[in-house]
């Protein structure tokens, strides 16, 4: 890994420490002590590194599986979960789509109805509907369950993946579902990629689920080396950690195209795993890098590619002082390379989180918003009612003063138009104040980064963006639509965040557009 930028001392110091404590091989004999006291939400947490040879033996199955479902007339996939049972098969779904004997496959982790009228306008007689969730009660999933259940209610066209025993395992026992997958309780869901949760879409796709656990292996092998300095996910870990440490928390991804949308499943594993006790790093995804000058000092950036204009940006940032990572292309085919870059940054994200003095494996901080969340759609009004402001540029001008990110949080249907006028919002925001900016799409950033919002860092901004369309769907068998869920979802976030005394505004995209045309003058000094 190479462009470490100006901060060795840093990353050095980061080496040294994992070095002196003999992590890697502590993390390898499963000693909690690496990270936490006590053994809680550890020692049941560390399965996914045999999970490559576990879940081998399970592959034959799963493409007889596969075989059988297209033999049946189902040929279209739809994926729902959320968080660590959804990012990963979308990256599967959009980098590498079907292959010849597999399925196409929709991934459905939203509560807004647009999205689900148009599955159910579609061929749902040819469609197998898969449902993963780990503890078997998100709330999104089971929602979606209800309603396919009540228009299709077909048992041969319903599968689970989740943990043996789960509520939704008890459910589709009852009812005789085509399937039911039985994850390793031993994993988090979001360490949860290379086991069923990943590939069991994987097999549906007609992926070659060989070639990613093979890659993975690779990487695990890698990874067995006890010096940090010879292992390439303990210098990941240095690299984030001890620029973390350091103030340079805003973590800012450049992943290889052709791995699709894997910055998303980045997202998710470094900032729930990381973000809790006043700490964490902050990955910055889906942001075009710019000129040197738009950035602060709490900026890392970590890529893959040095080709063509973007080895020239990369250079403009080192020789500006900003610290890049270079990660190695090995010549790997895609797939294998997925499954090596999985087990890598699992690895490096557990390791930061030892030198971040955290539990990478628990998640104290995201009960809250389901909690307010449940109260919402009760009718109970938030503790902690934040008004909106009109000074939206003035905040975002104070956020980046501090340090800070704002967190553009859009509950829209995910084909929106609007998405991209948020998109390019947030980049002007980032070039006219040199404020860190995110954008998550609500529900789903609540499973992703959630936890960092509530548990990292204080003083980010955060702007909330609703949809209100009066379409709406209902939710067979419960007291509320799938539109008062997704606002019951964004009024509960709303409340948890406020009751922390973080800042939320809530605007409309012109708005947020509007403010960033404001911030940005004729010859800005950023730009040059």
């Amino acid at each position: 890994m190479a462009g470490m930028g100006d901060l060795h001392e840093a990353v050095d110091e980061a080496v040294e420490e994992l070095r002196r404590r003999d992590a890697i091989r502590r993390m390898w004999k499963r000693d909690h002590t690496l990270w936490a006291p006590e053994p809680t939400e550890i020692e049941n947490r560390l399965g996914w590194l045999d999970e490559p040879d576990e879940i081998q033996r399970s592959t034959d199955t799963l493409r007889e599986f596969t075989g059988q479902a297209r033999a049946d007339g189902l040929r279209h996939v739809v994926w729902c979960g959320m968080g660590g049972s959804s990012l990963f098969p979308l990256v599967l779904t959009e980098a590498f789509g079907p292959t010849t004997g597999g399925c196409t496959l929709e991934v459905l982790d939203t509560s807004h109805p647009a999205p689900l009228l148009r599955v159910l306008e579609g061929d749902v007689e040819h469609t197998l509907f898969c449902f993963a969730s780990k503890s078997g009660g998100t709330i999104e999933t089971r929602s979606q369950l209800d309603l396919f259940w009540d228009r299709v209610a077909r048992p041969d066209q319903f599968v689970v993946v989740t943990d043996e025993g789960s509520a939704l395992d008890d459910l589709a026992r009852e009812r005789s579902f085509r399937a039911r997958f039985h994850a390793n309780p031993d994993i988090g869901g979001r360490y949860s990629a290379l086991s069923h949760f990943g590939m069991v879409p994987a097999a549906l796709l007609g992926l070659a689920t060989d070639d990613v656990l093979g890659g993975s292996r690779d990487m695990l092998d890698a990874c067995r080396a006890t010096d940090p300095a010879e292992n390439p996910a303990a210098v990941l870990a240095a690299f984030i950690g001890g620029h973390a440490r350091a103030g340079r928390w805003h973590c800012t991804l450049h992943t290889p195209p052709e791995l699709g949308p894997f910055g998303a499943w980045l997202e998710q594993l470094v900032a729930e795993s990381t973000g809790k006790h006043g700490v964490g790093i902050l990955p910055v995804d889906g942001e075009p890098l710019g000129a040197p000058g738009v950035y602060r000092g709490t900026r890392t950036f970590v890529a893959y590619d040095e080709v063509g204009e973007l080895r020239d940006t990369l250079q403009a940032l080192r020789d500006a002082g900003q610290p890049v990572a270079l990660l190695d292309r090995d010549g790997q085919s895609p797939l294998r390379r997925l499954g090596a870059e999985v087990v890598r940054w699992e690895i490096a994200t557990a390791l930061a989180g030892a030198l971040l003095g955290i539990n990478p494996f628990d998640q104290p901080d995201v009960e809250a918003a389901k909690k307010a969340a449940g109260a919402a759609l009760a009718g109970d009004p938030p503790a902690h009612e934040p008004e909106d402001t009109p000074d939206l540029a003035g905040l975002v001008t104070a956020t980046a003063e501090t340090g800070s990110y704002v967190a553009i949080q859009a509950y829209l249907d995910p084909e929106d138009p609007r998405l991209a006028t948020l998109e390019r919002a947030r980049v002007s925001l980032r070039d006219a104040a040199r404020v860190t900016t995110t954008l998550g799409l609500g529900p789903r950033y609540l499973h992703s980064t959630g936890q960092l919002h509530k548990g990292g860092p204080a003083g980010a901004l955060f702007v909330q963006v609703l949809d209100d369309d009066p379409l709406d769907l209902a939710v067979p068998g419960r007291a509320f639509s799938f539109a008062q869920l997704l606002r019951a979802q964004a009024d509960g976030d709303r409340a948890a965040l406020s009751a922390r005394r973080a800042r939320v505004l809530r605007v409309d995209a012109d708005d947020l557009a509007a403010a960033a045309e404001r911030l940005t003058g004729p010859g800005d000094p950023h730009q040059e």
